[in-house]
């Protein structure tokens, strides 16, 4: 019997990649609210694990914001029929009660995934880039970018984890 596209991926692809991820993660994150001025620099911490078969990878974090709570997920794939990556975003501070679907394409060491948000305060649609990039095993870097509706793009997050045992 032949293997699926999805068990050669697991295998050899971009899903064994994906797994590359897994792992306890700490770290320091950035955070802009308006261009090159730092509104905040926190203590992260992280887990990535395997989901469904390894057909996913969810990143959960906690950390602070300005003193406050803050704490998050996300949810990583690869569509092989459609050949995209994908993710989906949820935390306490930036979605509020909404989920950010995104997608995008591989990008050095990692991805590059593509979403929007928007609200009656935000009448035109903003786009937030997200690029996870694997340095080497131990160094993890996630960095989003706000997208005016004009095309704009300034740095919003980073965080810069280590991997720990």
């Amino acid at each position: 019997m032949s293997k699926s596209n999805f068990e050669i991926s697991l295998e050899s692809g971009v899903h064994q990649t994906l797994q590359t991820l897994i792992g306890n993660w700490e770290g320091m994150t950035k955070t802009w609210f308006e261009p090159n001025i730092l509104a905040d620099e926190s203590a992260m911490k992280g887990t990535i694990r395997s989901i469904l078969g390894g057909r996913f990878v969810m990143h959960e974090y906690k950390g602070s914001l300005s003193g406050n709570l803050l704490e998050g997920m996300a949810v990583y794939g690869f569509d092989i029929q459609n050949n995209t990556f994908q993710s989906s975003w949820i935390d306490s501070f930036h979605m509020g009660t909404g989920i950010m679907l995104s997608t995008g394409n591989p990008a050095k060491n990692g991805f590059s995934v593509l979403g929007s948000y928007s609200g009656p305060d935000i009448p035109e649609p903003w786009g937030w880039r997200t690029v996870v990039e694997l340095i080497d095993h131990d160094n993890l870097v996630i960095t989003a970018y706000n997208i005016s509706p004009e095309g704009q793009e300034d740095k919003a997050t980073e965080t810069i984890y280590w991997r720990v045992e």
